[in-house]
Order: structure tokens, then sequence, then C-alpha cells
């Protein structure tokens, strides 16, 4: 199969006919062999029923149902794992994504690119509560993972399956998918796409949520750059912590013969015993980190690198 659509669902019932009509009618005039998986997030209006009834009068369609609401990241993971496309596009549910850039993303796989990140270069959102937060973010995202793209916040993107393969998403991990995948050497680019204005009910995220992808980009940032290597990470300040104790250390020394002053009346004393503290607490941290990487990978048998392709090897 050359395609599958991913679609979240999470109490979309006004939109459902719309999103199934407009990608059919997207594709329709394409050869490409698509399946359209439609993952309902515990809706608790009357969208599963809808998506019964599709699915019912397409055989292309492939309906997920959760127990309940499990959040974004968790549908695109299940539709993820039940993709059987060569490559795999998520969209969201709510008609602002345009289906007609879905064959301009596969064009651009087509180019030998592995991740294809859509940029809603013209947003029809809210400049305070939507857009002056994604600026923040995809700011942040790009300066702290070096993959530099405008638009992490938009569903629309196009994967090779092989690239998501390995790669687990908790939090709101989704959007940092395209930085995981450079990790290991993924080709990425983005395209410029169509985006809508919101037809039907309200977003189903705030402004709150960029405290959540702060936090997932401190453990995108560490599985980035430290996953395989703590000790370069936390020794590295525990080393630092100790060579400023230990100049603290010196500087009460000092004080004490050349100055006279009381060691126990000095709160650099207390300072450097704090510091050396710290910089042990810093070194066995690491030491504990490279620990539980290796029972990470070794349990699992799971490698240090991923390999794109081997050539006359039986």
């Amino acid at each position: 199969m050359d395609l599958s659509i991913v679609v979240p669902i999470y109490n979309e019932e006004e939109s459902l006919d719309a999103l199934y009509e407009k990608i059919t009618a997207a594709l329709s005039g394409t050869d490409i062999d698509y399946e359209l998986i439609l993952v309902d997030d515990g809706s608790s209006d009357r969208s599963f029923m809808l998506l019964k009834a599709i699915a019912n009068d397409d055989l292309r369609i492939r309906v997920i149902r959760f127990r309940r609401n499990f959040g974004q990241t968790a549908a695109m993971a299940a539709g993820f794992d039940a993709a059987s496309g060569r490559v795999v596009v998520p969209m969201d549910g709510d008609l602002q994504n345009d289906p007609t850039d879905i064959p301009r993303l596969l064009a651009k796989i087509d180019e030998g690119y592995d991740v294809v990140s859509g940029w809603r270069k013209d947003r029809k959102d809210t400049f305070i509560n939507r857009k002056l937060p994604s600026l923040i973010a995809n700011s942040l995202i790009s300066r702290f993972t070096g993959v530099h793209l405008h638009d992490y916040g938009c569903t629309l993107k196009a994967y090779r399956k092989e690239v998501l393969e390995g790669i687990n998403l908790y939090g709101e991990m989704h959007r940092f998918v395209p930085a995981l995948a450079s990790q290991v050497g993924a080709k990425v680019t983005e395209l410029p796409v169509k985006h809508h204005p919101r037809m039907f009910g309200t977003s189903k995220y705030g402004i709150s949520r960029t405290v959540r992808v702060v936090l997932d980009l401190m453990t995108v940032k560490f599985l980035l750059s430290y996953s395989t290597k703590p000790i370069q990470l936390f020794g590295k300040w525990g080393v630092y912590t100790l060579f400023a104790g230990l100049i603290s250390g010196s500087a009460t020394i000092y004080m004490k013969l050349f100055e006279h002053m009381s060691m126990n009346r000095n709160p650099l004393w207390i300072l450097t015993i704090f510091l050396f503290f710290m910089g042990v607490q810093f070194i066995v941290l690491g030491l504990l980190g490279e620990l539980n990487a290796r029972t990470y990978y070794e349990a699992q048998g799971k490698p240090i690198y991923v390999v794109r392709e081997k050539l006359n090897f039986e």
C-alpha cells in the first residue's frame, strides 16, 4: 500500500462526513493506493457511530476506538502502529488541514526525503493564544533539537513508515517526531501547506499546552544528546561544581591564613562544603544514568545505531 492517513478524532461529529468526503475527493483522481485510519480518542459525542457508518460503506476505512480519552499523542501512536502504507500522513480531524496537500507531501517524499513537515504559512488562528505560543515553541524546539522547522505544531506531515519504527511516543511527543527521526539519520524538510479556519466547535487545546510542550522538549533534548551517555551531562556539571568548590575552599583557607578570618564564621566555607556535596551527587547521578542506559539497551537488545540499507547481504 502506498499511503496510510492517520486522523485522531475527539468529539468531531460535525466535521466527520465532510472530512471523509474531502479526503476521498483529494485522492480519487490519483492512482494512490491508500487507507484511512480514524482513531476515536474516547469521544463522548456521536463520533464513533458516524465512524462506524463510514467504515461500513468503505473498506479503505479503518477505525480504532479507545476506551477513554488518552490524548492526541496516544491516538497518533495507535494509528502509526496500525498503518501498513509505505508513507504515513497524520492530519487533524477538524478540517483545518487540507487533504489536497497530501499528494504534494508524497511528491516531496519521492524526491528522497524521509520526513516532510507541513508549514501553516498563512495560519488561520488567533494570535495571542495560538500563534504567539506556537512561534515561541517552534523557536525553542528548533534551537534545542538542531532541526529547524517553522511549524512543529502542524499535524499534517509525511513520514516514511520505516522512520516511525522504533520511535515511542509519550506526553506531547508527536510534534517532536521530525527531531527524533533526525537522530537516526532521517532526511527532513518542510513544505508550505494550506490552513483553514475552524468550521465546527472549539479547539481542544489551549495555551496551557505550551507548558507540557516545554517539559517534553527537555526530555527530547536529553534523548537526542545524552540518552546513551548521561555521564557526559551530569559528570560535566559535577566537575564544574567540584572546581567551584575548590576555588571557594582555597579562598576560605587564604582568608584564614592571611586575613585571620575564622573559618566557622566565613560563609564561603559553608559554600565549599555544599559545592563538594553537589559535585559528588552530579557524578553519582551520571553513573546511575549510565547503568540505566545500559540496562535499557542491553535488556531489550536495542541497538545504539540505525542502518539505512545494506548491500550484498544475505
